[in-house]
């Protein structure tokens, strides 16, 4: 019996390429997103079109059901569908702090909630989460997108051991930089909301570091690899850093105090 994987965020980047890279690999692949019209090349490889608005509760029942009815099974949730909205916490309005908690966390933790009961009567399924490097430390301006990532990591550590007794996997993604749309957003985002303000300056550095990230980042495709490694793995880790200097950045991190990183971070926007 093929396994079932959903995928959310696929319409394009690293949703798209899991989607691709899990149906050659023998899965039953559901890619789920707002933007149907975005997925058609999905369609061609096999992949079945779900319209999901994951801030929308209705739609991500309507996701679930879909599939349920179709396959009767879910073996892989991929929680891919994110965003990112910079600014100076002073500038950003409370109501769009709130959104980016809506689509990265709270979304998120529904759409699982929604299939953990066929995961549970199974006895198996994985839940790949995919945070960021962003969730092991902050960046000015970037102070709600990454509260969203340090709480999935908190979420995912947390739904890791309750799901244990039910042989059901938490696994957390880590990429760093990826050549994706989430760049060009959060650069936009950032000069929309702080690019005119008192923190113009510093914001002008970090849109210009954003854009080098950027062009020096890995292929989508680096993380789809990874997301599939870890949906294989008879035995997977808990978290797999993966691309644009990830694994670097991570382990500055941990070996470095906060001042120090916290001068890392802002000798990088010059």
């Amino acid at each position: 019996m093929k396994k079932v994987a959903l995928v959310t965020g696929a319409s394009s980047g690293i949703g798209k390429e899991t989607a691709k890279l899990l149906i050659e690999n023998g899965y039953i692949v559901y890619g789920a997103s707002r933007r149907l019209e975005k997925m058609t090349e999905l369609k061609e490889y096999g992949v079945q079109l779900v319209e999901m608005d994951i801030a929308d509760d209705n739609s991500i029942v309507r996701c679930v059901e879909e599939v349920l009815r179709n396959e009767n099974r879910i073996d892989v949730l991929v929680n891919n569908a994110g965003y990112g909205s910079y600014g100076a916490l002073e500038d950003v309005p409370i109501s769009e702090a709130k959104y980016q908690f809506e689509v990265n966390i709270f979304g998120l933790a529904r759409l699982t909630q929604l299939v953990l009961p066929t995961m549970r009567q199974q006895h198996s399924g994985r839940i790949i989460n995919v945070s960021s490097i962003g969730g092991s430390f902050g960046e000015p301006h970037g102070s709600w997108y990454h509260a969203t990532k340090f709480a999935l990591e908190g979420l995912s550590d947390s739904l890791r051991m309750e799901l244990k007794q039910f042989e059901i996997d938490v696994v957390i993604i880590k990429p760093g930089a990826i050549q994706t749309e989430w760049n060009a957003i959060a650069r936009e985002n950032l000069m929309k909301v702080s690019g005119n303000t008192d923190y113009k300056e510093l914001v002008g550095k970090h849109i210009k570091m954003l854009a080098d990230a950027d062009n020096r980042g890995s292929s989508p495709k680096v993380v789809a690899k990874t997301i599939l490694k870890a949906t294989t793995s008879s035995n997977p880790k808990t978290r797999y850093a993966t691309g644009g200097g990830a694994k670097l950045i991570l382990f500055l991190r941990r070996v470095f105090s906060d001042r120090i990183f916290d001068k890392i971070m802002l000798s990088m926007m010059k």
